[in-house]
């Protein structure tokens, strides 16, 4: 990155590692419009697994962007997901990064560079 490109660098920086992965983006964006919601709505949605949604919640957890709360119902035991208010933040924040990147005429995707217009 040179100092001859200032955009990418305020671009770059918003993006957020952990929504590179179009799996945890997409349970992110599921869970963005929402207060919580049920750990099997979010499975069927984003079409994974139950383990495969586990891991990735249980690492979107750790970088707390997202809280699983457990429910007890009779025998049964439900999961809740909702977002924190910092992964509400992160989300919006590399939209925008993204949104950024997409409405630049002089980005060249191919080389993940800015022209020099």
């Amino acid at each position: 990155m040179s100092e001859d490109r200032p955009g990418r660098d305020s671009s770059d920086a918003q993006l957020d590692p952990a929504l590179l992965d179009p799996t945890r983006l997409r349970i992110v964006a599921t869970l963005l419009p929402a207060g919580e919601v049920e750990f099997r709505f979010v499975r069927d949605r984003v079409g994974l697994t139950d383990s495969s949604l586990s891991k990735q919640v249980k690492a979107l957890s750790q970088i707390e962007m997202v809280i699983a709360r457990r429910e007890r119902t009779g025998p049964a035991r439900r999961v809740w997901l909702r977002l924190t208010s910092s992964g509400r933040s992160r989300l919006q924040a590399h939209a925008r990064a993204l949104s950024s990147i997409a409405e630049d005429p002089s980005y060249d995707a191919s080389s993940g560079e800015q022209g020099d217009d």
